[in-house]
């Protein structure tokens, strides 16, 4: 069963082509990656589909919800891990991930258990107390990671997961990521 089928999705901005008429069909608990040089189009695309911006033509139906049409319920079944590692930095790891949790309307006691959820899940216990501008770029991405995942959604957008880590880093993120195809 499709998670994703995009047809002729294209992004324009006035002269520019930023994505020309991408057609792609991705199953369901697949892990898929877009590969390109800078500036080939990738973090447009997914804004496209995660409904950020509006493709100029085209659409994409996720989990039977159009992007053209239906962006709300899209909005609802997706999150997404942006290329900017997306934390609060004066919060700690475990005050970003309640917050998040309750912004998606999880109750406090709820949030708080995600929250202790995604420590256990993302190894981060170590650093749950710790402000997240003091942390290194490996743990605020995989922070960020596992606040795209508090949500729960049914499909979740990666955005450069592993921009700036180390090999080592980059080594664990991924296996962790391939873990979450389950």
């Amino acid at each position: 069963m499709l998670a994703i089928k995009a047809e002729n999705l294209t992004k324009k901005y006035k002269d520019k082509v930023a994505v020309n008429s991408i057609n792609l069909s991705i199953n369901k608990g697949e892990i898929y990656g877009l590969l390109g040089v800078n500036g080939a189009g990738k973090s447009t695309t997914i804004k496209m589909l995660s409904c950020l911006i509006k493709p100029t033509s085209g659409d994409a139906v996720l989990n039977g919800y159009s992007i053209v049409n239906d962006s709300e319920d899209v909005k609802r079944i997706i999150n997404v891990s942006p290329q900017e590692t997306a934390v609060a930095p004066n919060l700690t790891v475990r005050e970003n991930l309640e917050l998040i949790a309750e912004i998606y309307g999880f109750e406090k006691e709820t949030a708080v258990q995600k929250a202790q959820n995604m420590i256990d899940d993302f190894e981060l216990a170590e650093v749950a107390k710790s402000k997240t501008k003091t942390l290194s770029g490996g743990w605020q991405r995989r922070l960020s990671i596992a606040m795209a995942l508090i949500s729960d959604p049914e499909i979740l957008f990666l955005d450069e997961p592993t921009l700036g880590l180390d090999v080592l880093a980059r080594r664990e993120l991924w296996n962790k990521i391939s873990a979450l195809k389950g």
